[in-house]
């Protein structure tokens, strides 16, 4: 795909992305010269109607948004086969990567962040749509520290009939809210739930609930209650500590009814964290909250969520894998569905609606009414060994191991089991279980040094296809090359596995040269400075006796063309003309004296700013003009020497005595 040109206009430079089923380019729009991000749905996919659809679906959900933290959609087009959404190029991290890097964020940070993802969804609220899928892996900071709210691609419109027919689960169990857990009716405070997981996670570094497998989180969504933020960062202010389990409660009623509230809250704890927050309904849960039997279960098959385990990966943010319970597929008859592995309604909702409510399940299923002694199995795949016991002593059965089997399903995971899910038995009889011995191990190899598309050759041959790569600084391996990858080079690791491709992208200090800007004036000189990718100090003045130079650069803290860091800081010198000022020497203070030899004359006017001339005779100093006043600097005095008869003295004769 590099160097393709999209639409005629948007240019792909290089890869920045990748999830299951897009692939994401930084790419130029030749017509508005800027960087622009495409994301192209992959080309296995392209013959599924549905799911070219729901890619477009997405386009269309943010083109209707209007707000600066929600990633703008510029275009959506299709091209030889090829079907791409342009969105805005934010440079920056996901908050997930924040986190990561920071660990729990302060409170004023928190609130900072979390206000602009509420501003996002209080826009999409206001415009019926439901994000569905609020996670820190969907949230971008940029370098300037603004917040953009992304992945729109399970948004669902928030029509009456849209949401009382939702019965597949969409987003990650992390962050779902227990209404997606139930496959229950959701509207705009499943996000508002979402939102306040985000936040718990942003001020505490830790999620409110983890667990194994994504059935244990969805089931602790439904009946745990977190731990109080306080608890753990014990420097949230109470205010904060409230909002937080307010947005967090498990009865919709009882949480942030929009996004706007949550809004007014986290404004008032910026003002004042000792602010008066109503939080967190203090009166005792009479348990009613939780009865399952408020859950809508169809008379026919229940829709099964496939993808629940991939939304349970944090680092896979691609979205078009959950199943959408459109209204054309609901008006159709549903056929009867192979029994998936990752069973999360029929293994919750059975099993939770006969362990709390106790009764009315076989006939919402469709059988006949239950009697005391009566027990229906229910459907334990996907589970654990303890999971599945556990689902089934809640209605009376009892687990019998029948020992594990080799199957490419997940190791630990409900494999078989007997009698099938749905029979009815009598209480206390045993349902024999199949555990999968898991699936083969595969040892990843070394791929350092190797170029991307060498290396992804690699792991394609051996069967891995669920990779990514991520592009990072570093002085050594070249551009394009692996520097490392995750797991690393020996790990025994499955095909379903995930791996991370560290991809060298240079290294991190780019070097340029110095301009010349010496007699340029001071804008064209911070022009030129900005241009060639340096920084400049505030331009400082200095003296120039030269009238041309006034204004001008004089003096540079670098010299031209030596290379220095992109953005080193110079600092320039702007000339500010002086007239010069004219020197005088005083003739008396060359102490010329009549008589003085030459030498002792000419000596005279060493340093006295004064030159001499002379008439060339030898002798000593006859006279000098002129001989008083004060010259200019640098004025000639002419010296005139004679030379002196010395008298000689007559010789006595011998005989003269």
């Amino acid at each position: 795909m590099i160097g393709e040109i999209l639409g005629n206009r948007y240019e792909i430079v290089e890869q920045i992305g990748e999830g299951g089923m897009s692939i994401v380019y930084k790419a130029r729009c030749n017509k508005l010269d800027r960087f622009v991000a495409v994301k192209i749905l992959k080309n296995k996919l392209c013959d599924n109607a549905d799911i070219v659809t729901k890619f477009k679906r997405e386009a269309t959900a943010i083109a209707t948004l209007s707000d600066n933290n929600i990633v703008n959609v510029l275009d959506v087009g299709t091209q030889d086969n090829i079907n791409y959404i342009v969105m805005e190029y934010v440079k920056g991290k996901t908050l997930k990567e924040v986190i990561r890097e920071f660990g729990k964020l302060n409170y004023e940070t928190t609130i900072k962040i979390s206000t602009q993802i509420a501003k996002a969804l209080d826009c999409a609220h206001k415009n019926k749509i439901i994000h569905r899928d609020i996670k820190p892996q969907n949230i971008l900071v940029t370098e300037e520290g603004l917040i953009k709210v992304t992945d729109f691609g399970i948004a669902k419109l928030a029509t009456s009939e849209t949401l009382t027919n939702t019965t597949t689960i969409m987003g990650s169990a992390q962050y779902f809210s227990p209404e997606q857990a139930k496959g229950s009716i959701i509207d705009v405070r499943t996000d508002i739930y979402s939102l306040g997981v985000v936040i718990y996670e942003m001020a505490t570094g830790k999620l409110p609930f983890e667990a194994d497998s994504p059935v244990s989180i969805a089931l602790k969504h439904i009946q745990e209650e977190p731990v109080p933020p306080k608890q753990i960062n014990s420097r949230i202010p109470d205010s904060l500590n409230k909002l937080i389990l307010k947005a967090m409660e498990k009865d919709a009623n009882k949480r942030y009814q929009t996004a706007k509230e949550i809004i007014n809250d986290l404004q008032k704890i910026k003002e004042d964290p000792n602010a008066i927050i109503i939080g967190k309904s203090e009166q005792p849960d009479d348990g009613h909250t939780m009865v399952m039997a408020a859950v809508n279960l169809p008379s026919d098959n229940i829709p099964i969520n496939k993808d629940l385990d991939e939304d349970y990966d944090d680092e896979d943010d691609d979205y078009y894998d959950d199943e959408d319970d459109d209204e054309e597929k609901r008006r159709k008859p549903k056929k009867k569905k192979k029994k998936s592995n990752k069973n999360l309604i029929i293994g919750i909702i059975i099993a939770i609606v006969l362990l709390i409510a106790g009764v009315g399940a076989y006939s919402a299923l469709g059988g006949g009414a239950l009697t005391e002694k009566d027990a229906i199995i229910p459907d334990l795949n996907g589970m654990t060994l303890a999971e599945a016991k556990s689902a089934l002593e809640g209605v009376g059965l009892v687990l019998e191991d029948g020992g594990t089997e080799e199957s490419d399903q997940p190791e630990g995971a409900v494999l078989q089991f007997s009698p099938e899910a749905g029979s009815t038995v009598k209480s206390g009889s045993k349902v024999r279980v199949i555990i999968s011995g898991g699936v083969t191990k595969i040892k990843m190899q070394d791929l350092r040094e190797t170029s991307l598309a060498d290396a992804k050759k690699v792991l394609d041959k051996d069967g891995l296809t669920n990779y990514t790569s991520i592009e990072k600084n570093d002085d050594v391996i070249k551009t394009g090359y692996v520097i490392s990858t995750d797991p690393e080079a020996g790990s025994e690791i499955t095909v379903d596995s995930k791996i991370t491709i560290y991809v060298s992208k240079g290294p991190a200090t780019k070097y340029v040269s110095v301009p010349g800007l010496m007699g340029l004036t001071r804008d064209e000189a911070i022009a030129t400075l900005t241009s060639g990718k340096l920084k400049y100090n505030t331009p400082v003045e200095g003296v120039t006796t030269e009238e041309s130079k006034n204004g001008t650069v004089i003096n540079v803290s670098h010299q031209q063309g030596i290379q220095v860091a992109e953005n080193t800081p110079i600092t320039i010198t702007i000339g500010k003309y002086t007239a010069p000022v004219e020197k005088t020497v005083d003739v008396d203070d060359l102490d010329l004296e009549k008589g003085m030899t030459k030498e002792e004359a000419i000596s005279a006017f060493k340093d006295s700013g004064l030159v001499y001339s002379e008439n060339g005779e030898k002798g000593v100093l006859e006279s000098w003009t002129p001989n008083k006043g004060e010259l200019k600097e640098g004025s000639s005095i002419a010296l005139k020497f004679k030379v002196v008869t010395t008298p000689t003295t007559p010789t006595k004769d011998k005989d003269d005595k």
